[in-house]
């Protein structure tokens, strides 16, 4: 089956609109939200037991749940002195994008695992996006990480949509968690949640799980030519919505 064009877009933030401009913080990053979320999960099951099993004291004896303290990224965002146009860029090609589906009407909104303070909110008012996305979800809003599908349907909230089933969402995303919240979503909502790869990682998740090379994109110049071909050209931008420029540092894809 096709890839259908989108009524909704969803996209990540870190290594899918913008890239780390030193390759090697990524993949730190993200290793570090997995084990976190890894972590997480095991503890999660571990609670879960003490009803059934002696392993925990009585649950009188057991402190309250203390909420989430994101240890891992508040830490990362303390160290880190530098403004966040010196750690990241845009993509190339993603302003084009952005300004094709905004010529459409398309609903946009942007997630992350990352925090918003000090860091998301940053890189949002830096580059100039604010303008193209309805809504923005960052971790300190939401009880679970991605692969949970909890900021995706925050984000819809946020736009005001109760997404139908003649709708299409995109969620573009560049891990294979990604994907995974993507199918997830699609379990929550009457609607058909589609998982846009953007990059390796994501890729080989969406040949893992079954979708087609359709849904894998390795450069927004690419989306940009598909995207024509389904909702046709955007007209000439006026002088007040001409394009950002893009960065022209050159290097790999971020995964």
């Amino acid at each position: 089956m096709s890839l259908e064009k989108p009524t909704i877009v969803i996209l990540d933030m870190d290594g899918t609109a913008v890239r780390h401009i030193n390759p090697w913080v990524l993949p730190v990053l993200e290793r570090l939200d997995d084990a976190y979320y890894m972590c997480a999960k095991f503890f999660g099951w571990f609670f879960r037991r003490r009803a059934k099993d002696p392993l925990l004291p009585p649950p009188e004896h057991i402190p309250p749940r203390r909420k989430p303290r994101l240890l891992v990224h508040r830490a990362l965002h303390k160290v880190r002195r530098k403004e966040v146009d010196q750690i990241v860029e845009p993509c190339p090609g993603i302003y084009d994008v952005l300004d094709l589906l905004r010529a459409h009407d398309i609903p946009m909104a942007m997630i992350s695992n990352g925090l918003g303070k000090g860091y998301g909110h940053d890189i949002m008012t830096k580059f100039d996006l604010e303008d193209y996305f309805g809504a923005t979800v960052f971790r300190e809003e939401v009880s679970k990480s991605k692969p949970s599908p909890e900021a995706l349907l925050l984000a819809l909230k946020r736009l005001n949509i109760t997404p139908g089933e003649d709708d299409v969402i995109w969620y573009i995303g560049d891990r294979h968690k990604d994907v995974v919240a993507a199918q997830m979503l699609s379990d929550n909502i009457p609607a058909k949640a589609e998982p846009i790869a953007y990059g390796m990682n994501a890729a080989v998740a969406i040949i893992e799980k079954g979708f087609s090379p359709e849904h894998i994109i390795m450069s927004y110049y690419d989306m940009e030519a598909r995207l024509e071909k389904m909702l046709g050209k955007a007209p000439d931008p006026t002088p007040e919505s001409k394009k950002k420029v893009e960065p022209e540092k050159s290097g790999e894809l971020a995964a």
